[in-house]
């Protein structure tokens, strides 16, 4: 069995990695919103890229306002 101080060590390890998951996951949101953006200044609707993408309309509106 495992001391604890390796427990803790494994815990803050994994503690780090969902960090730094959640700040790409920002990046990559911005991102996505940022090509949407520019889908609809071009005139490409919410429908339209909800269709492409798979999703609702409703949840194109989340994406933009996220």
């Amino acid at each position: 069995m495992e001391n604890h101080d390796e427990v803790f060590e494994r815990i803050r390890q994994l503690r780090a990695a969902a960090l730094e998951h959640a700040r790409r996951a920002r990046v990559l949101s911005s991102q996505r919103r940022d090509l949407m953006q520019r889908l609809l200044a071009d005139g490409v609707s919410q429908a339209e890229i909800a269709r492409e993408l798979g999703v609702t309309r409703q949840a194109v509106q989340k994406m933009l306002a996220s």
